[in-house]
């Protein structure tokens, strides 16, 4: 039985690097859709969004099963609530992808940013893709080096989420009404998407050296 528990164990985080692998090809095709106005890969991201959904339901039913099954107690217990938790955030990461899409999609075939900001939404998207790509590597690997580099990064998104509101805010911003509230909105997705990153990285931290780090206010 308990080499049958430990399959299972393994499974699990099998099946977390596999929802994370598809949530950093999401946001790569979300931020190319969004900075191109590439309405069709647009479109893919949206339904793909389904199969990330499901896998989440997937994993969180076998999650489920083995703890009233086995029963775990310990780290094993603190792993399969852990799974819980990172596949919640996983389905986050994946919504935030869709819902960058779906502004690429309401202003095709206009760019969703003003031309001003746009460089800066392209370092963000840029980032985000490489958090998400670390972040599938840490699930697959559990490399705690890449939790502290994913950190590093998401400092760097939150960086460029100011300074996009410091922009509409500014007395030199010259967008219309829709304009502000795509790009606050759009800004506001990309820092999310790195935030629940962060979160996940914690998790792993934690379960990898039993050392928590607090989370800041945007992990709640």
């Amino acid at each position: 039985m308990r080499e049958v528990f430990q399959q299972e164990l393994a499974e699990v985080q099998d099946r977390l690097a596999e929802i994370a692998r598809l949530v950093a090809i999401s946001i790569e095709k979300a931020t190319k859709a969004f900075n191109k106005s590439d309405v069709a890969l647009a479109e893919e991201v949206i339904a793909d969004d389904d199969k990330i959904d499901a896998l989440t339901v997937e994993l969180d039913e076998l999650a489920i099963t083995i703890l009233a099954r086995q029963q775990p107690v310990a780290r094993d217990l603190r792993i399969v609530v852990s799974a819980l938790r990172i596949s919640a955030s996983l389905e986050r990461m994946g919504d935030m992808s869709t819902h960058i899409s779906q502004l690429a999609r309401y202003r095709f075939p206009d760019k969703v940013i003003p031309k001003s900001l746009r460089p800066t939404f392209a370092e963000m998207g840029a980032l985000d893709v490489k958090i998400a790509k670390m972040l599938a590597e840490l699930l697959t690997t559990e490399d705690m080096a890449l939790a502290e580099a994913i950190r590093n990064e998401d400092d760097k998104v939150d960086a460029l989420h100011l300074s996009v509101f410091d922009a509409v805010l500014g007395e030199t911003w010259k967008g219309q009404a829709a304009d502000t509230v795509d790009a606050t909105l759009a800004s506001r997705y990309h820092e999310r998407f790195a935030d629940h990153a962060v979160s996940i990285a914690k998790k792993v931290q934690y379960l990898g050296t039993g050392d928590w780090q607090q989370p800041t206010p945007t992990d709640a």
